[in-house]
C-alpha cells in the first residue's frame, strides 16, 4: 500500500482508491441502484438516482480535509474503471474509526472488498495513527463478515434486531481490530 497526501490516492497492487469525482456519479448510480446492494448496506436508498450519488459526494473533499472521514473510490489501477467505494470514519477524540465499502453486484468476488480494506486498515493505522479500527455488517450478509476476517478483525459482538431494514429487524455484527 502506498499512500500520496499530496494527490490522496492510495495505491495497492491491483488497486488505485481516490477521492471520487463528480464525474463518476453515473457509474456511482448505475453500480448503486441494485437491489442486491441496497439490501446489504444500512444507508443507500433503493431506487438510486444520480442526484443521491452527487449529493452524496458533495461533502468528501472538506471531510477529508477536516480529518473527519476519508471517502475513496475503489478503481481499477490501470483502466480507472470504478468497482465501489470504501470509506474511514475519524473519531479524533478516541482515536478509531469505522471501515464501511460496498463493491458493484458485477465485481462481486474478485477480492477488492479485500484488497481495498486492507489498504484502508494500513492508512488508519500508519498514517493516521488509529489507535482501533471497527466494522459492522448485516448478519444476513455472511460475506461481509468474510472480508473483515481476512483482514484479521476478531468479532465483538451481535446486536440483536439492531435497526430496521425492509419492515423486518436486522442483527448488527461488530468486527474490531486493535494496532499493535
Amino acid at each position: 500500500m502506498t499512500y500520496d497526501d499530496q494527490k490522496k490516492t492510495i495505491t495497492t497492487r491491483r488497486l488505485l482508491l481516490r477521492l471520487f469525482q463528480t464525474s463518476d456519479a453515473e457509474a456511482v448510480t448505475k453500480l448503486c441502484n441494485n437491489y442486491n446492494i441496497y439490501k446489504n448496506t444500512l444507508y443507500l436508498p433503493y431506487p438510486y438516482v444520480k442526484q443521491d450519488a452527487l449529493s452524496w459526494m458533495e461533502h468528501h473533499l472538506e471531510n477529508f480535509n477536516a480529518n473527519k472521514s476519508y471517502e475513496f473510490a475503489v478503481t481499477d489501477k490501470e483502466t480507472g474503471e470504478l468497482y465501489g467505494a470504501i470509506a474511514l470514519s475519524h473519531n479524533q477524540a478516541f482515536h478509531h474509526g469505522e471501515i464501511a465499502y460496498w463493491i458493484g453486484e458485477e465485481y462481486w468476488g474478485h477480492g477488492y472488498a479485500t484488497e481495498a480494506a486492507q489498504a484502508i486498515l494500513q492508512f488508519a493505522f500508519n498514517e493516521k495513527q488509529y489507535h482501533k479500527v471497527f466494522a459492522r455488517y448485516f448478519q444476513s450478509n455472511p460475506a461481509s463478515g468474510r472480508v473483515l476476517q481476512k483482514l484479521g478483525m476478531k468479532q465483538e459482538g451481535i446486536f440483536k434486531e439492531h435497526v430496521i431494514k425492509e419492515n423486518r429487524y436486522e442483527d448488527l455484527v461488530y468486527y474490531g481490530i486493535i494496532h499493535s
